[in-house]
């Protein structure tokens, strides 16, 4: 059996204030091992981005616990859970969260920018740069780094926000919805880019209403009224 690199149990989430309450996970628990592509699915507001968002320590649950490695992170803060978010996982949103005034390059080596400090980066500068180049190419942007988001197609932009997720050399790549803001066309390259990145071993757990990616995938989980219900 594979390794467990990433596990949620029993968490718990709510909103709301005063009278007012969301329960929004309701006991969620979900495993991934290494080098799995798992696929979430299920209805809008059913718990899918927030479960993925608690996974990847940019929430902290109500209740329950994220374990990496078999180690707790969702009761993680300060410095300790942005070395965790910054080196461990990737991440890629439904609207690609570029920065408008960079081009394609510059964006990919923003988070190795915030990892390595301003002493650190003088030194890897031209290294990281060369690393960013070729993951550009990988992905099929080799002639469109020097390009600004404005001057790239929702397809290009998702690729870039994709290279760079995968700039820092991240374990787990968390996807939410990275097909949802594309055509349909435009989507089955998307799609076939994170199969070939989980094939060289990448492990992956996406949230998606595309079913085509969902089918896919290794493994599809269907999360209902804040609990996974089929695993």
């Amino acid at each position: 059996m594979s390794e467990v690199i990433l596990e949620a149990i029993d968490l718990a989430k709510s909103y709301g204030k005063g009278h007012t309450r969301v329960d929004v996970l309701r006991g969620a628990s979900l495993s991934v091992a290494r080098g799995e592509l798992v696929a979430v699915v299920g209805a809008s507001g059913a718990g899918k981005s927030t479960l993925l968002h608690i996974m990847g320590g940019l929430d902290t649950p109500g209740g329950g616990n994220v374990l990496y490695k078999g180690q707790p992170i969702s009761r993680m803060w300060g410095g300790r859970l942005d070395m965790v978010r910054n080196r461990v996982f990737g991440f890629v949103f439904q609207f690609y969260h570029l920065l408008r005034e960079f081009d394609a390059v510059e964006n990919v080596l923003m988070p190795r920018m915030i990892r390595a400090g301003a002493l650190t980066w003088l030194r890897e500068r031209r290294a990281a740069r060369r690393e960013a180049l070729e993951i550009l190419k990988r992905l099929g942007l080799g002639e469109r780094v020097t390009h600004r988001p404005s001057q790239l197609s929702g397809g290009e932009q998702q690729r870039v926000a994709i290279a760079r997720a995968l700039a820092g050399g991240p374990e787990i790549l968390l996807c939410d919805e990275p097909t949802g803001n594309l055509d349909e066309v435009t989507s089955v390259g998307i799609v076939d880019l994170l199969l070939d990145l989980n094939r060289q071993g990448q492990t992956m757990v996406v949230v998606t209403h595309d079913r085509s990616l969902a089918a896919k995938a290794d493994r599809t989980v269907e999360i209902h009224r804040g609990r996974i219900e089929s695993q």
